[in-house]
């Protein structure tokens, strides 16, 4: 079975889809079997690999009420080992679709479990928002991952997503639980952002993830040109940070093997 990773913050700009894309990447570059599910109608987590949101290709929102399709739904990428399931605009109307239907929170779960036995991760990127989107990619992933930008403002965003988390596990998905918190767009310089990552550490020690993705150049260019920072500029900070992330990732996962 896949393991299941949503990457949610309903604050938008905290490096959400940044971290879903190159975190998938450096997974892939791993050799894990990876599939990205673009759950966002802004469709930046798909664009960010080449495929662009308004063409005719089969896409989440196509699929969704339709779980045995869902392989018609899935594309590989330019990256071995990376699939992708694109996002749609059409998504915005599913959040309307899903509020009179039955279980309406288990609809993406119900999708991706026709494919989770082919997959070693499938990762979900969310849209900045709390809404029934986010709400059926914490019921269908199995651990939450959250990206933290080093201002003030991100922490007490943070403490609201935490709360959601909570209901969700106690009412929706009572296997959900909380693989880490990572900071992102880190400035070193800024005394600031040094504040904000001690604060960080004392309200998160167990769950804060050693790597810190630093603000780089190279990962804000490279969706422009369709494409991870791995491979845009593998040597670049920001492709060398994501890809500690996805070996801390790993080794937390191997760490919870030797626990069972």
């Amino acid at each position: 079975m896949a393991k299941r990773i949503v990457v949610a913050n309903q604050k938008g700009g905290v490096g959400k889809t940044t971290t879903s894309i190159n975190l998938s990447a450096s997974l892939a570059v791993m050799e894990k079997k990876v599939l990205l599910v673009d759950c966002d109608p802004q469709g930046n987590g798909s664009s960010g690999l080449g495929f662009y949101p308004g063409d005719s290709r089969e896409n989440v929102y196509s699929v969704l009420f339709e779980p045995e399709r869902a392989k018609d739904a899935i594309y590989p990428t330019d990256i071995p080992y990376l699939s992708l399931m694109p996002a749609s605009q059409d998504l915005v109307g599913a959040e309307i679709e899903l509020i009179d239907k039955m279980g309406r929170e288990y609809y993406l779960k119900d999708l991706v479990e026709t494919v989770d036995d082919e997959y070693d991760y499938i990762i979900f990127d969310c849209p900045p928002s709390l809404g029934l989107l986010t709400v059926n990619a914490l019921c269908a992933a199995k651990e939450l991952l959250v990206p933290l930008q080093t201002e003030y403002y991100a922490l007490e965003g943070v403490a609201q997503l935490l709360m959601t988390f909570e209901l969700v596990k106690k009412r929706l998905n009572p296997d959900m639980s909380v693989l880490g918190v990572v900071l992102t767009m880190y400035d070193k310089r800024n005394r600031l952002a040094r504040q904000v990552k001690n604060e960080v550490r004392k309200a998160f020690p167990d769950s804060l993830f050693e790597t810190i993705i630093p603000r780089n150049v190279r990962l804000s260019e490279a969706p422009s040109f369709g494409k991870p920072a791995i491979s845009y500029d593998a040597k670049s900070n920001g492709a060398m940070a994501y890809l500690s992330l996805a070996q801390e990732v790993v080794k937390r996962h191997g760490a919870e093997k030797k626990e069972k």
